[in-house]
């Protein structure tokens, strides 16, 4: 069961203390430190954006206030200490080939019996070592529409493949097999138990003898994109971020898993998703943003303030937006195809390798797999009797 009452060390700005994970609910059930869903208006946030710029005219503010919203993300999620890692023990289907690129699903354990399931995307050249992306999904939840197993994951994932990337893309907590064992996606640590599996997930990655530890990329959409600027923020192992309709001033995240935990703000600070994601510099990064949504304001509001943090880190050239009026909310055709360009330069990958005649970007030749198709365990692979089917049998 969770320990909630663990005593651990918690260090931050002010000193170290010992801190409990019963002093984090007791936060959260006063609601005193969340920040959640549309916490500001679109007027509020913009007087903060432009008031925060007070507190770091130069680098070195910039630097200091940066470490303090790592620390604050860290303290609010309870992962300070971070957990052992333990063996990942990664367990493999059979790999699945296809025009350019091959799929196997795997699970690794983020703690012991925490089975994390996923699908591992393969260049069909694998010549020396390679890029990486680790591909996030976000809270669409329908039969037909979900998670990783939608048609615009697959499609981004196997392209880039095709590319020349190696793409772990995982299920969130309480999502794909993980949900149908037991696993509840609103559990009051679903932040932590994700960002602890993001985590994880990187450390699958960079432990492929293929892959470039120089060359890891991380995006997703919506909730995805969460877990995306997150993870960049308290792992320098992420060299390159694409958080997709997401990065907002004004909105928090809806779900207890962007915002459930006091990870924006404590008795010491107050921060938003805009100084989060901007953790990612000097590292490059891409905001997409689509005039339908909370990321409507975003070429006015957010990127701007982001700029100016590029440029106090003397790295303005490493950031960039794309801003899609017409568009919605999601991970659609334009906007892969904004990314996709953006993640062949910092990565070095193959963009010839989906540009067609005319010079257009092609998703041709990619297979849309069914879910039973993508997930790990079945009666030819069955899943370890001593797995953790539900949220509260973790021991953390």
């Amino acid at each position: 069961m969770i320990k909630y009452n663990s005593m651990k060390w918690i260090c931050t700005a002010a000193g170290c203390f010992i801190f409990t994970l019963s002093a984090v609910f007791a936060q959260v059930a006063e609601n005193n430190y969340l920040c959640v869903g549309h916490y500001y208006t679109e007027a509020e946030a913009a007087k903060v954006i432009d008031k925060l710029k007070e507190d770091y005219p130069a680098r070195e503010e910039w630097l200091q206030r940066s470490e303090i919203i790592r620390q604050g993300i860290l303290d609010g999620s309870g992962l300070n200490p971070l957990p052992e890692k333990t063996p990942l023990k990664p367990r493999y289907t059979e790999e699945r080939k296809y025009e350019g690129y091959s799929v196997q699903n795997v699970a690794i354990e983020s703690l012991p019996g925490v089975f994390v399931t996923g699908s591992l995307y393969l260049p069909e050249k694998r010549d020396g070592k390679t890029a990486a992306v680790l591909s996030a999904h976000g809270h669409w939840g329908k039969p037909d529409d979900y998670g990783r197993y939608r048609n615009d994951a697959q499609m981004r994932c196997a392209v880039l493949a095709k590319m020349g990337a190696v793409v772990f893309s995982y299920d969130m907590v309480g999502y794909g097999e993980m949900a149908e064992w037991g696993w509840n996606h609103e559990h009051p640590l679903a932040l932590r138990q994700q960002l602890w599996n993001s985590i994880r997930a990187l450390d699958f990655l960079v432990s492929l003898p293929m892959v470039d530890q120089e060359r890891i990329a991380v995006t997703g959409a919506s909730g995805g994109a969460t877990q995306a600027f997150l993870l960049t923020a308290v792992d320098n192992r992420v060299k390159v971020s694409v958080p997709v309709v997401q990065v907002s001033a004004h909105f928090f995240g809806g779900c207890v898993c962007e915002s459930g935990m006091p990870i924006h703000k404590s008795n010491l600070h107050q921060t938003n998703n805009v100084e989060i994601a901007a953790l990612a510099a000097p590292r490059p990064m891409m905001l997409v943003s689509d005039g339908a949504d909370w990321t409507r304001n975003t070429p006015y509001v957010e990127f701007p303030h982001i700029q100016y943090i590029y440029r106090l880190m003397d790295a303005e050239g490493n950031v960039e937006n794309v801003h899609l009026p017409n568009e919605g909310h999601g991970y659609e055709l334009p906007k892969r195809k904004a990314v996709y360009p953006f993640l062949a330069k910092h990565l070095g990958l193959d963009l010839k390798s989906i540009t067609g005649s005319g010079g257009e970007l092609s998703e041709e030749g990619v297979v849309i797999e069914s879910y039973d198709q993508m997930k790990v365990f079945s009666p030819s692979n069955q899943r370890p009797a001593y797995a953790i089917l539900t949220n509260d049998d973790v021991n953390w």
